[in-house]
């Protein structure tokens, strides 16, 4: 536990980092940015703002700090996302509602709420530091996944925009090399599933078990645009014999052909992303598609996606490199490196759909209270994601971690890794 001063210094030091994180993201936006809400997914920027600050707020200033008041009486309904044991809360479809407060006030709010935080680790009790350290991490590792998702939610804010303006320059457009595919053999055998270490895990990592695998071989890269359009190409988006029937109706009811920021321009494809427009290198791993989308691609190259147990396997066998996360300030999936040995783009990049659904691990329990909300009520109709992404933050994941949407879901930054046998 944290106890010298030292400690709570470094403390202190990453808490305003992370804070001051989330305020540089929204800093290349026009104020009119960050109240769209272009369809329920998507939070307005100035919402994710004011929510991470609210969840301090909530669940540290107000238990612990005594004496605190909150900094206005309606935040805790108008910033609550899903805790109905707080209370009452504008509904997530209605967030675009709030042109009100405007958006200095959430700047001064986020100033506020940090202040009485320092305040709060500058001499805590030490019967009080033991339990609010633990909600402390919570709210910073919230922060972080908020983080990714306002990258995600700008990006498709700006692309519903007719003028498709850039979020941030700085790609490097130049056309990458090709890595051929190659598949690497994980053999069969009993491994061990779930977080163990010392450090944080979301509740979900937890209830380690055992799980037994048959031998399968894992693909060294992830799925490139040009193999992604042999499958458009060969009309992959119209045969039914690939999809499932639900993903397959969703096709056609939606009029899907091409992955989510395609954009078709005369004979060639060009793909939005958050430096504006540009011509899609086919090198690179293809972005924005949904489970089904993957599931169908998997199908008509005669593979198939990993389950989530096999990518965990898989990342013991060959433990994954430091990846392409949003510290590197690219933003976008980059391709594999030419000359690069083992299992690449396994951490960072996409985020990669298994063919699992999100269940609880062996033992799970819910937290009591409100914080027991956070993960276990969601644990039905949606698949698990593997890996991270180029919106990650770098020190918010692990191998272990489970990422979870709804098979249709295609605005993260999500991809496919192929497996056989």
């Amino acid at each position: 536990m944290i106890t010298d001063s030292t400690s709570l210094t470094t403390l202190q030091s990453r808490l305003l980092k992370i804070r001051a994180r989330t305020e540089q993201i929204c800093k290349p936006l026009e104020p009119e940015d960050t109240v769209v809400q272009p369809m329920i997914d998507v939070s307005p920027p100035k919402w994710h703002m004011a929510h991470t600050t609210w969840f301090f707020e909530e669940f540290i200033l107000k238990p612990y700090l005594p004496g605190y008041k909150p900094f206005h009486p309606s935040y805790s309904f108008l910033f609550n996302s899903y805790y109905n044991s707080v209370g009452n809360r504008v509904q997530r479809s209605e967030r675009s509602t709030l042109t009100r407060p405007p958006l200095r006030d959430i700047y001064t709010y986020r100033s506020h709420v940090n202040e009485y935080l320092t305040k709060l680790l500058d001499n805590p009790d030490e019967a009080i530091l033991a339990q609010l350290l633990p909600v402390l991490e919570l709210g910073l590792q919230h922060e972080q996944q908020h983080q990714e998702l306002l990258l995600t939610d700008i990006k498709y804010i700006l692309s519903t925009n007719p003028l498709l303006p850039a979020y941030t320059s700085g790609k490097n457009t130049k056309k990458s090399e090709s890595v051929p595919a190659q598949f690497l053999p994980v053999p069969g055998g009993i491994y061990t599933i779930g977080y163990q270490g010392e450090g944080f895990s979301f509740d979900n990592e937890l209830g380690v078990h055992d799980v037994l695998l048959q031998d399968f071989e894992v693909m060294n890269r992830l799925v490139t645009n040009g193999e992604y359009l042999g499958f458009m190409e060969a009309g992959g988006y119209a045969d039914f014999r690939f999809w499932l029937d639900e993903g397959f109706n969703l096709v056609k009811t939606l009029n899907w052909e091409s992955p989510l920021y395609w954009i078709r321009k005369g004979n060639t494809w060009q793909r939005y992303t958050l430096h504006g427009l540009q011509e899609l290198d086919l090198n690179e791993p293809v972005s924005h598609i949904s489970f089904y989308e993957a599931h169908a691609y998997a199908n008509w190259a005669g593979k198939r996606l990993l389950t989530e147990f096999e990518w965990e396997a898989a990342s013991q066998v060959y433990p994954p490199q430091q990846g392409n996360f949003s510290d590197a300030g690219i933003l976008e999936p980059t391709s594999a490196k030419p000359g690069e040995a083992g299992m690449l783009e396994l951490f960072g990049d996409l985020w990669e759909w298994t063919y699992s659904a999100y269940h609880p691990y062996p033992g799970f329990t819910t937290a009591a209270g409100a914080l027991g909300e956070y993960n276990g009520k969601f644990m039905i109709n949606q698949m698990v994601l593997r890996g991270g992404s180029c919106a990650t933050p770098a020190d918010h994941m692990r191998t272990t971690y489970r990422n979870f949407f709804h098979p249709d879901k295609r605005w993260q930054f999500t991809g496919i890794r192929l497996a056989s046998k």
